[in-house]
């Protein structure tokens, strides 16, 4: 008798699993937090504006919740840096040479100069310290540091109406200049959200750099002119030692604010270039910087 032939079912190999990949393919499933693409990116950014708005009202807060005064050291923080800065460089080290209306020439720069600051310092702990919020639900990251970005302008709005005030208590009159001051904190917007998303993206893979950013922006604080005039303390120097300080964007910020709202402070304190580069620094800076956090969107919340 022969025996019978195995059937076809039993002689063939067991079908392998298909892979994860496969299954994902297969379903048009995608991974979670996948970098979108740029234009998509940049749409999902602008239907999270609630969400921006939103969570920048709420750090607005929480900032000052726990002191007495509250919201108002938004006011007296720099108030209070524009006197100790007045007793050590105007007082002490006489850096007002050269320089009419100092005080409002002073308290304009640290103004300007406070509202850049504080929003690098704030956007360099953007992932870092929200990781539970990252985690926990999807929305574009770079949401974050353009929140902080539209506090520190909110914060800004209100600084400016103090320093009105201080400009005309010093004697400085209203003039149709002054709406100036509008296009310049414009410009400073987007330059400061620009810096914004280089540096969330910077701390989130640094952890050092929110100790060593304090330092930093104090040595970019007394490279722009803050309490001297680069004019005058520069004058001998090198041809292009002049240049690069005047391409400074903080310092064509700090400028040309000073020249929206000081009276002695004319066309001829600013670089011919000032309104190109202020606008050119802000237009790269903003796009550079959201193309750099873009890059990395994969990555953050996952180290």
């Amino acid at each position: 008798m022969s025996t019978p032939e195995p059937s076809a079912a039993a002689a063939a190999p067991p079908r392998p699993e298909p892979s994860a990949a496969e299954l994902a393919a297969r379903y048009g499933l995608k991974a979670s937090g996948a970098r979108p693409r740029l234009g998509r990116y940049l749409a999902d950014v602008w239907r999270h504006r609630h969400f921006i708005d939103a969570f920048a009202r709420a750090r607005a807060s929480a900032k000052y919740s726990r002191a007495n005064l509250g919201r108002l050291w938004e006011v007296g923080t720099p108030l209070l840096n524009a006197a100790v800065y007045y007793l050590i460089f105007g007082l002490l080290l006489q850096t007002d040479r050269g320089v009419e209306d100092f005080i409002p020439f002073l308290v304009t720069g640290v103004f300007v100069f406070t509202f850049t600051q504080a929003t690098v310092l704030a956007a360099v702990r953007a992932i870092s310290g929200n990781l539970g919020l990252i985690r926990a639900l999807h929305f574009p990251r770079a949401s974050l540091p353009i929140a902080l970005a539209v506090l520190q302008m909110r914060q800004m709005v209100v600084t400016m109406g103090v320093l009105l005030v201080i400009v005309m208590v010093t004697g400085q009159f209203p003039q149709w200049n002054w709406l100036l001051a509008v296009p310049v904190l414009l410009l400073q917007s987007l330059f400061n959200t620009g810096l914004a998303l280089i540096f969330a993206r910077l701390g989130a893979k640094v952890s050092d750099l929110a100790q060593l950013m304090p330092f930093v922006m104090r040595t970019w604080m007394y490279a722009s002119g803050v309490m001297y005039s680069i004019a005058v303390m520069a004058a001998h120097a090198p041809a292009a030692v002049q240049v690069l300080l005047g391409l400074n964007p903080a310092a064509l910020y700090i400028d040309l604010m000073r020249f929206a709202l000081i009276d002695s402070f004319t066309a001829a304190d600013l670089p011919p270039y000032a309104w190109a580069g202020a606008s050119a620094w802000a237009l790269a800076v903003l796009v550079c910087g959201f193309v750099y956090f873009w890059k990395a969107e994969e990555s953050y919340g996952r180290d």
